[in-house]
C-alpha cells in the first residue's frame, strides 16, 4: 500500500514509525512532515488542511490509503471532501467525517452526547454572549477552582482552570469577547473533578472496535506540575493505577455506551477515539473526546503497540477489524519533551539541534522540526520527544532522560520528573 500520513508532530514521527515497519507498506508519504519523518518516508510539502493540494498529491502518487493525524483536517472535513469526489471517493480515510469529528471539535456537542447516553463526566453549562448573566449565575454555584472551555478548537489553549470567581467571570466574558477567536463563541463551564487523568485509545471501523495501550501525558511546563499548560511534556505507558478493575469500568461505562451512542444516532466513525478520563475516587469520568491519537502518548503506545499497524487499519476499511489481533509490549515506554525555550509562550526558531549521534537505547520522534543548510534546526515549540523502554517506569524514564541530555539546542529544556505522580 501507497501510504499518506498527514501531519508533522511527534504523533505523526511515531506513526511513520510503527507504519515503516508493516510488510503492508509500499511507499510511505507524510504532509508535511519534519525532519524526522524525512528519514522514513517522503516528505510532501502540503498543508493538512490545503484539501486540494492533497488531493493533486494522492493522485500523483496513487496514494492508497490516507491516515489522518492531527485533529484540524478531521474537524474541517477532510473526511468528507474524499468522500464527495469522484476521483478520491474509493480511496478511504482514516478518520471521522465531519459530524463524527465533532466529538472533538466542539466541546458542547461531546458534553451534550455524553449526557444523552449517561457517560460520566462533569456536570457543565454551554454559554453564549446572550446567556452570560446565566452562566455567571452557573459559575457561582460552583465551588473553585472553575473551568472554563472553548467550545472550538484552540491549539490547545482553550481550556482555562482559575482560583477566584472574579477572576472567571472575568475570563469567561473575555473568552465571549474573542479571545480564543470563534472558538470561543460558545463556552462550557464545567464542574472541577479532583483526581489523577489518564488517556485511553480505542481504533474503530465504526462497528467494532480495539482497545489500544493506554498512557498518561503530563501538561504542565514545570516539575512537579506546575506552570502553564502545555501541549504535552512527556508520557508514560502502561498507567500503573489503569488497572483490571479500572479498564473494565472504563470498558462497561464510557467506551461501550460510546459506541452504542454512535450508533444509535447514526454518526459513523472510523479511526482513532481517545478519551481523556480522570479518576475520581476510583471512578472513572471522561473530561473529553479527541478524534485522533494524543501527542505525546502517541511516542509510547506505538513502542507498545506489537501488532502491525497497517493490518489494523485494513480492519478499519474492510469493517472485520474484529478480526485482527492487538499484541501489546508487556515493558514500560517513557517520552520525554525537549522544547524550546520560552515555550509554551514566545519562542524562537531555527536553532541548531545536535547530539543525535550521541543517542543509544531510546527512540527521537521528532516534533518541531525542520531542516535549514543541510542541518536540522528547531520549527515549533516542542522539538522531540525521547522515547525508551524499560522493564519498569522507573528505568524507562533514566533511559530517556539519560538521552535527552545528549540532544542539544540553545535554550532546550525538559521535564525530568515524568511519571512522578504514578
Amino acid at each position: 500500500m501507497n501510504i499518506l500520513l498527514l501531519g508533522s508532530g511527534g504523533r505523526e514521527h511515531a506513526l511513520a514509525w510503527k507504519i515503516a515497519q508493516s510488510s503492508l507498506l509500499s511507499k510511505l508519504f507524510i504532509t508535511p512532515g519534519n525532519a524526522g519523518t524525512a528519514t522514513i518516508g517522503t516528505n510532501l510539502s502540503i498543508s493538512v488542511n490545503d484539501f486540494d493540494g492533497i488531493k493533486k498529491a494522492v493522485l500523483e502518487y496513487a496514494i492508497d490509503v490516507v491516515i489522518v493525524g492531527p485533529e484540524d483536517p478531521l474537524v474541517h472535513g477532510i473526511v468528507d471532501f474524499f468522500e464527495s469526489d469522484a476521483l478520491l471517493n474509493k480511496i478511504p480515510v482514516i478518520g471521522p467525517n465531519l459530524i463524527a469529528a465533532q466529538m472533538e471539535g466542539s466541546k458542547d456537542f461531546s458534553k451534550q452526547f455524553m449526557m444523552r447516553h449517561d457517560i460520566p463526566t462533569a456536570r457543565y453549562k454551554s454559554v453564549t454572549s446572550n446567556t452570560l448573566s446565566e452562566g455567571i449565575a452557573f459559575l457561582k454555584a460552583l465551588k473553585a477552582p472553575y473551568v472554563l472551555k472553548a467550545d472550538g478548537l484552540a491549539s490547545g489553549k482553550g481550556v482555562l482552570i482559575i482560583n477566584s470567581l472574579d477572576e472567571a467571570i472575568e475570563e469567561l466574558k473575555q473568552m465571549l469577547e474573542g479571545k480564543f477567536g470563534a472558538a470561543g463563541n460558545t463556552v462550557v463551564i464545567e464542574e472541577f473533578l479532583a483526581g489523577i487523568e489518564c488517556s485511553v485509545f480505542i481504533i474503530t471501523d465504526g462497528e467494532h472496535y480495539k482497545l489500544l495501550p493506554e498512557a498518561k501525558d503530563y501538561k504542565r511546563i514545570g516539575e512537579g506540575d506546575k506552570g502553564l499548560n502545555t501541549g504535552g511534556m512527556g508520557a508514560v505507558s502502561p498507567v500503573s493505577f489503569a488497572d483490571k478493575v479500572f479498564m473494565q469500568k472504563v470498558i462497561d461505562r464510557i467506551i461501550e455506551p460510546t459506541m452504542a451512542g454512535l450508533k444509535s444516532e447514526n454518526i459513523v466513525y472510523k479511526g482513532f477515539l481517545f478519551f481523556g478520563l480522570i479518576k475520581v475516587e476510583n471512578e472513572p469520568y471522561v473530561i473529553e473526546y479527541n478524534a485522533r491519537m494524543g501527542d505525546p502518548e502517541t511516542e509510547v503506545v506505538m513502542l507498545r503497540l506489537q501488532s502491525d499497524l497497517l493490518e489494523l487499519i485494513q480492519g478499519v476499511i474492510n469493517g472485520n477489524l474484529n478480526e485482527k489481533e492487538i499484541i501489546i509490549d508487556p515493558r514500560h515506554a517513557v517520552t520525554v519533551m525537549l522544547v524550546s525555550g520560552g515555550y509554551p509562550e514566545a519562542y524562537e526558531k531555527g536553532k541548531v539541534i545536535t547530539g543525535f549521534d550521541k543517542i543509544s537505547g531510546s527512540y527521537v520522534f521528532h516534533a518541531g522540526t525542520t531542516f535549514a543548510n543541510d542541518k536540522v534546526v528547531t520549527n515549533g515549540g516542542r522539538v522531540m520527544a525521547i522515547s525508551s523502554y524499560g522493564t519498569s517506569k522507573d528505568e524507562a524514564c533514566r533511559q530517556s532522560l539519560a538521552n535527552a541530555e545528549q540532544i542539544t539546542f540553545e535554550g532546550n529544556y525538559f521535564r525530568r520528573d515524568i511519571g512522578f505522580d504514578l
